[in-house]
């Protein structure tokens, strides 16, 4: 039996409409067929080109995120507080909500807690937003009085755990997840007013600081 011949881009057209399809019609709806008609190809070749509808799954996870990190790497790149990071993960939720992908990170989430191929593959494609985030904090805490005692890495999960949650928990309360999204917004006018304190105010809070954190 000869193999199906694979035209130019039938496999970015199977990772696209697997996504698509994720979003529109959830996991549990998810099949080589349903793919493949979404993508507008024949079934056969979602196992030609990835073995396992699993396999294509986690695939079109990594590339997924690759596409939507790569969309918004340049506007991180320019963050320059606390503020503008919070400022930009509400605009950033926005854009992703109207266009289906927090639909598509809640359908991940839900299949990763009984495949564990793809809650290594949903886990990969968050840790590239972390990675992200974290490059940012590094660079707007370092002149801060926060900058000695904060953790950068565990703070950039903290925050891509707080986004997750809030954009799941939109889905049943859009007023409880706006608020959540304004509590995080009054920690980063906080944080913006020990920036502004002068020398002798900051050395005096990183003193009380260091006592706060002394083991």
């Amino acid at each position: 039996m000869s193999r199906p011949q694979a035209g130019p881009g039938t496999r970015e057209k199977l990772l696209e409409g697997a996504v698509r399809t994720l979003a529109e019609q959830g996991i549990a709806k998810t099949s080589a067929r349903s793919v493949a008609a979404a993508a507008g190809v024949n079934q056969a070749l979602v196992f030609y080109h990835f073995g396992s509808v699993d396999e294509l799954l986690s695939e079109a996870c990594r590339y997924a995120t690759e596409q939507r990190v790569g969309r918004y790497r340049e506007r991180l790149a320019a963050v320059s507080s606390l503020g503008e990071l919070l400022a930009f993960g509400r605009e950033m939720h926005e854009e992703e909500r109207e266009a289906g992908h927090v639909a598509v990170l809640a359908q991940l989430l839900a299949g990763a807690q009984t495949q564990p191929r793809l809650a290594a593959a949903t886990a990969a494609g968050l840790s590239l937003w972390v990675t992200e985030v974290e490059q940012v904090l590094v660079r707007v805490l370092a002149p801060s009085p926060l900058g000695e005692f904060a953790d950068p890495v565990g703070l950039a999960r903290a925050v891509a755990a707080s986004f997750v949650g809030i954009e799941l928990y939109e889905g049943v309360d859009r007023a409880g997840a706006s608020r959540a999204l304004d509590a995080l917004e009054q920690l980063a006018a906080v944080a913006a007013a020990l920036d502004d304190l002068g020398p002798v105010a900051q050395r005096a809070v990183r003193h009380r600081l260091r006592r706060a954190t002394r083991p």
